[in-house]
């Protein structure tokens, strides 16, 4: 069966460059950009998950509303 990829939902049509997120029948969560479909990476839910946290702590302090970016 074909990997079934979904467009992330920060994207728009106009940007034509993407992330994409797949959920294979074996489990684990597999991404992707757009403009290199043939690069995919494959990781779990919890490192998915930590990863995003990350991004979305690192963005708040850019914008000045939180502390040190690699604080545990």
């Amino acid at each position: 069966m074909a990997i079934q990829w979904q467009k992330s939902s920060f994207s728009t049509d106009s940007q034509g460059d993407c992330i994409e997120l797949a959920n294979p029948e074996g489990g684990g969560i597999l991404l992707r950009e757009s403009e290199a479909p043939h690069t995919v990476i494959a990781t779990s839910p919890a490192a998915l998950r930590a990863l995003l946290a990350t991004a979305e702590l690192c963005n708040m302090i850019r914008k000045g509303r939180r502390g040190d970016c690699y604080a545990s």
